[in-house]
């Protein structure tokens, strides 16, 4: 649940460490994907709810980050209180995400398709008529695997995505293995054979669909943006894309329902015209911001960001450093 490190048994060298812990998260996820579609469905849903309960009250630094993150998602209004409330469903909400991505090889397509809502769709309905390229651009909400089967069903076939690269090798291999599974081609972001840049410029220009998750920075060298209220930085591989490919540039937000998903289709973002690229581009990521504020903000449990988006936002101190008196 949480991103910080696991720590590693005591007098064992920084390198073995590493490779232990890479190999016990490997050996985490095979067993997740190869036990735990095999669970009746309601005991993986009630057993991943505990989960989440548990990681929300250990308060790990990754729950301390999602909580000031979502301090920020929710204006500063809520008390602290409140502000516990939210940060408890909202990793709950993230271990129902791991929940259905273990089982999702085993749940027929036709039943995410029939119970996922969506809003704002006519316009993309009339982008695909017109047979124009879409780059959606998707922010870390709800299920966004689950989405990925209802658009390769809207799709007639797969669309195309960019995954970093994860170690140990073998666990990345089995993201890429399950989610080419799911319908999506799957592009290293980097160590590939040839640059991601390049191959979602080809796919695009083919007239393919492209999915990218862009609200955070990794490389803290993306475009400064309004996140919030409070300055940030978004990737600007969507905008980019859209420019130099003529490709609708669509900003969606993902969310859970009680009963499935919902996907929110916002208005396209123009990013071709006259101007230089780079304003362009800037000016692009700016209203892609602009629409995930919105659209987290109808549903910020559903927003699973456990990493630092802020400079100035770091992970609240522990709970009982919170309880102390001034």
């Amino acid at each position: 649940m949480s991103e910080a490190a696991v720590p590693g048994p005591v007098g064992v060298a920084p390198g073995l460490r590493s490779r232990l812990t890479a190999r016990l998260t490997d050996a985490g996820f095979a067993a997740g994907w190869g036990a735990v579609k095999l669970l009746p469905e309601s005991v993986a849903r009630a057993a991943f709810d505990g989960a989440g309960r548990w990681a929300a009250g250990r308060d790990g630094r990754g729950v301390r980050q999602l909580r000031a993150n979502l301090r920020v998602a929710t204006g500063g209004t809520l008390g602290e209180a409140d502000l516990d409330a939210l940060t408890a469903r909202a990793v709950r909400s993230y271990a129902r995400y791991w929940q259905e991505a273990f089982r999702l090889p085993v749940i027929e397509p036709g039943r995410i398709v029939g119970n996922t809502v969506t809003f704002g769709q006519e316009p993309v309905d009339r982008l695909r008529a017109e047979g124009r390229p879409i780059v959606f651009a998707l922010p870390h909400s709800g299920n966004w695997d689950a989405a990925a089967v209802w658009l390769v069903d809207w799709l007639g076939g797969p669309f195309m995505t960019v995954a970093e690269r994860l170690q140990p090798e073998s666990l990345y291999e089995r993201f890429v293995a399950y989610r080419e599974f799911l319908g999506i081609r799957v592009v290293p972001l980097t160590g590939g054979p040839r640059p991601s840049s390049s191959v979602l410029t080809e796919w695009v220009a083919g007239g393919g669909t492209v999915c990218l998750l862009v609200d955070r920075d990794l490389g803290r060298t993306g475009t400064p943006v309004t996140f919030f209220g409070r300055a940030a930085t978004l990737p600007t591989g969507p905008a980019l894309l859209a420019a130099q490919t003529g490709a609708a540039l669509v900003p969606v937000v993902c969310s859970f329902t009680d009963t499935g998903w919902a996907v929110h289709f916002c208005p396209e973002v123009p990013v071709q015209g006259p101007g230089r690229l780079r304003d362009r581009v800037s000016t692009a990521m700016q209203a892609v911001a602009d629409a995930f504020t919105a659209g987290i903000a109808r549903r910020p449990e559903d927003w699973h960001m456990l990493g630092r988006i802020w400079a100035d936002v770091p992970p609240d101190p522990p709970a009982r450093s919170r309880r102390e008196p001034a």
